[in-house]
């Protein structure tokens, strides 16, 4: 016995096995190795499909079948030879031990023959049940089935006692490996035992590992980016939902690029309307009722305007105002996808007055806008020197 390559699918079997397992190929009876390449092929190729030596075994096999043949057929034709029978008076007295011994050897071939058929009943069940058996456990992953087979089939044919065991050392070599990797614990080692074993029984533990892994990275990691980076990793993963819904709320509360371009516009505008003297273009800025501005609560636009006026005192011919370009800002979602703005920054005012003299102030603003993109509230503080 030994165990070859399959010469159609490559898979280890004994070269006593009746087929392959896996293929269904002939074997046994049904392969020759090539003495010059070590190739396993069917027998009834020609020559070596690796190294195309030809054995000649086939025809010496048909010849040595022939001489066989002719030998048996004239040592029959020898014992077939008619003898001289005796004369009917001679067999009269042997005829009725003759006939009672024709009835005893019929007796006791009929005897002979039903109890052979029930034997071979017998065999055949036994025979299909283990093969059954045999089909079942190379077929299964689980290494308790292919010793439960060993165990129940302890005088089974050879080829299948060899192939069993083949197959239950893949399974404890594939459990090893699984051991290493479970003890690793990485997702590298992990990926590399799929790659290396794409059938295994721990397939879809692995599989899960490894998304819980990339879940554990991304939501550590916190942004977007990660986020994306799972869900286009894991399209079906175990984690998608709270994926996308952690998208959802960094959106919602994480400033993009735009959001700060909303904002800066919103307070430039306000700026200018307050360097220009423009009363609409101010209280366009600003939400109708406030929430507070500077300290007043549930001020106007009125109250805007008279700030305004308020500034530009006596003796002032000019004012600009502009805000220093570091906000601090965050978001807020208020329902219904609604964002409101809570937003920190610096602004500096310069006053020319009527005697051309130049006074610099600065000043530390919050504020809030709303989700209409107004000024709900607003106040500042004048930063000493």
């Amino acid at each position: 016995m030994a165990i070859i390559k399959c010469p159609e699918c490559n898979h280890d079997i004994s070269d006593k096995a009746p087929v392959c397992p896996c293929c269904g190929a002939p074997i046994a009876g049904h392969v020759v190795m090539c003495p010059v390449c070590g190739k396993v092929y069917f027998s009834n190729q020609a020559e070596c499909p690796q190294c195309h030596h030809v054995t000649g075994e086939e025809a010496a096999g048909q010849t040595s079948e022939q001489e066989a043949a002719q030998a048996i057929v004239q040592t029959f034709e020898q014992d077939s030879e008619q003898k001289p029978e005796p004369t009917s008076e001679q067999n009269k007295p042997a005829n009725a031990h003759k006939n009672n011994r024709i009835v005893i050897m019929v007796v006791v071939v009929v005897a002979l023959v039903v109890c052979g058929i029930c034997y071979a009943f017998y065999h055949n069940a036994q025979s299909d049940k283990e093969q059954q058996a045999y089909e079942m456990a190379m077929t299964s992953q689980d290494a308790d089935v292919l010793q439960n087979y060993l165990a129940m089939y302890p005088n089974a044919p050879e080829e299948h006692i060899d192939s069993i065991q083949a197959h239950l050392e893949m399974l404890k070599a594939i459990d090893r490996d699984w051991t290493n990797a479970m003890v690793s614990g990485s997702k590298s080692a992990i990926e590399r035992y799929l790659a290396e074993h794409p059938d295994s029984p721990f397939k879809n533990i692995a599989q899960h590992m490894i998304d819980s892994i990339d879940w554990s990275v991304a939501s550590a990691a916190g942004n977007v980016e990660s986020l994306e980076a799972y869900i286009e990793s894991h399209p079906d993963g175990e984690h998608l939902e709270e994926a996308n819904d952690a998208i959802k709320n960094l959106n919602a509360t994480t400033v993009q690029p735009e959001d700060k371009l909303l904002v800066n516009g919103v307070f430039n505008s306000f700026f200018q309307s307050l360097n220009a003297r423009d009363e609409e273009a101010l209280t366009s800025t600003t939400s109708p009722v406030m929430a507070k501005f500077l300290g007043k609560s549930n001020a106007t636009r009125s109250d805007v305007v008279t700030f305004m006026h308020k500034i530009y005192k006596s003796g002032v011919s000019s004012m600009k105002w502009q805000s220093m370009d570091d906000y601090n800002i965050s978001k807020k979602d208020v329902g219904s996808q609604k964002i409101e703005y809570t937003v920190t920054f610096s602004a500096k005012q310069t006053v020319t007055h009527d005697d051309n003299t130049i006074e610099d102030s600065q000043y530390r603003v919050s504020a809030k806008v709303s989700p209409e993109g107004l000024i709900s509230e607003f106040n500042m503080v004048k930063i000493l020197e």
